[in-house]
């Protein structure tokens, strides 16, 4: 299953947002990925990988959760990155 999306975090997937959302993927037991629509996808689960690929605020990302349960996994993930949370922080 997948969704296009934008990122919602006013300074992108760094850091702290990144971790926070590796480690849902994680918790999750699917298989995740997630890319720009036109480039390689990544391992969603991989701290590195996200950050290495400088997901920033407004881009258009598609994201792929495979397994059972891919729907509902795949709502949680999109409503976490379509939260601003850089806003949340301050």
């Amino acid at each position: 299953m997948e969704r296009t999306l934008k990122i919602a975090s006013g300074h992108g997937l760094h850091a702290r947002p990144a971790k926070m959302f590796t480690q849902a993927v994680t918790a999750s037991g699917h298989r995740v990925t997630i890319g720009r629509p036109d480039g390689k996808a990544v391992n969603a689960a991989s701290i590195l990988s996200i950050i290495a690929a400088g997901f920033e605020n407004g881009d258009e990302v598609v994201l792929t959760v495979e397994g059972d349960d891919s729907e509902k996994v795949l709502d949680d993930l999109t409503d976490f990155l379509t939260t601003d949370h850089d806003e949340a922080a301050e």
